[in-house]
Order: C-alpha cells, then structure tokens, then sequence
C-alpha cells in the first residue's frame, strides 16, 4: 500500500502542474476557502485508481467527501494541500495521502511536485526523501531552532498569538514555508518546528507517519498523536516540550 500511495501521489502531483501557473479560475467553497479545477481532477483521478485496486477500501477526500465509510482501511486524500499558494503560483504546495488502518494512521506521503520532492513512509518501515532515509533534526535549544507557519492571520484568529509569541521570542529564525512543505521540512531536518492551527484530517493523516518514522513527533496542542483534533505540531522530541509548554498560555 505504500508503494501504491506513493504512486498515486506522484502522478497525481505532476497532473496539477498541467495548470500550476496558469490562469485556473478560481471557486469558494461553502466554507469560503479556494478550490479549482486542478484540486478536483486530481482528487478524482486519486480516487478511481484506489476504487480500482482497493473496492473495499474506505477514501475520505478533500473535496468529494467519504466512500465505503465503514471500511477499516481508509484512504485519506489531500490533493493539493496548499491551493493558496498553488493559485499564486508558489511552488510550496503538496499532494497529500493517507492510510489509516482501523482509525489509526499507518502510511503517510508528502509529494510537492513543482520541487519534485516526495517523502513517503509507514508504520516500522522508516521515512524516506527522495528515496533517501531521512530524520528530524537534532537541534535542543530554541535559540538555534528554525521555526515555521504558514500565516500568522490564522494564528491570532484562533487565539494563539500569545503562545506564538513565546515560541517566537525565542527561536533563531521564523519563516512562513508553510502547509505540509513546512511538516516535510521538519521530517527531513531542514526545519525544527512547524506550528500549525487549523487542520483537517486530510491534512493531518499523512503527516503523522512521516514524523514518528523520521524520528520526530506530531503532536495536537494538547500533546496527543492525533489527526483528528483539528491542529497539531511537527517537531524533534526534544523541541515538543518547549512548545507544548507554550501552549500552556492559552489553555
């Protein structure tokens, strides 16, 4: 199954460049976020293939919803995680799939294809960039740490700025290489921390594979491994303290 989410992501991804780029109208969903044609070709080709291969398979997408809901084995698709960036033309984005085997998640893959950089792993089996093994970085102290979000509008809207602060007060640098990139920067020790507020179980699921096998953490605010609770943190073990200490300003 990893070799086959691999797969899917890859040619997925590369399908999106047909319009990254160009002039792609764009939609608002009912939740106001943005959406275009390259999301749902994807998501819908990601989809037929796992139909073909898996009939029994669950698929939780993005932008088409739930299929086979009962399943114990649940394809979970993010077909272009970043479609903001996407739109302008910034080549941050990712495509996103994730397995979770009776609710827990067991593969993960992350592949940006304007960079052509894909990190794929699975549960025991390690995380791999670019066919390469990767890990988290080993940095312990903020003063060194390379700090990253996506935008710091979400994160006082949610209330978070307060332990924001604190994380920023302290780090080396902060940058906004956002979305999954900035997960996928931290699983291959570019980054040390990548701070986010709001998600969705698609845009979770795959992330929490990639960082235990890569030797770090994914963590909900509340310290948790989980896809589910709507926000989450990618850091080294010895970071996760500092920033859950953090969050204690705002609980």
């Amino acid at each position: 199954m990893l070799q086959f989410a691999t797969y899917l992501a890859r040619a997925a991804g590369k399908k999106t460049l047909n319009h990254f780029r160009k002039k792609v109208e764009v939609e608002r969903k009912g939740d106001d976020s943005p959406v275009t044609v390259a999301d749902r070709e994807a998501e819908e080709w990601i989809r037929g293939r796992i139909e073909e291969q898996y009939p029994d398979h669950g698929i939780v997408g993005e932008e088409f919803g739930t299929h086979n809901e009962a399943s114990s084995i649940r394809w979970i698709i993010d077909p272009i995680d970043g479609t903001l960036s996407f739109i302008h033309g910034i080549p941050l984005y990712t495509t996103l799939i994730g397995v979770t085997v009776d609710g827990e998640p067991e593969i993960g893959v992350i592949y940006a294809p304007a960079t052509d950089e894909l990190c794929e792993a699975a549960i025991g089996l390690g995380a791999r960039y670019n066919g390469q093994d990767c890990r988290v970085s080993e940095t312990s102290l903020m003063r060194k740490a390379v700090l990253l979000s996506t935008d710091m509008t979400t994160i006082i809207s949610e209330g978070l700025e307060p332990a924001f602060r604190v994380l920023l007060d302290e780090c080396r640098l902060h940058r906004t290489w956002g979305d999954a990139y900035g997960h996928m920067m931290v699983a291959t020790g570019r980054a040390d921390i990548m701070f986010d507020p709001v998600l969705n179980i698609w845009d979770a699921a795959a992330l929490l594979p990639i960082l235990q096998e890569s030797g770090g953490v994914f963590l909900d605010f509340a310290g948790h491994a989980a896809i589910d609770s709507g926000h989450g943190f990618s850091t080294n073990e010895k970071l996760a303290t500092v920033v859950l200490s953090a969050m204690d300003s705002v609980r």
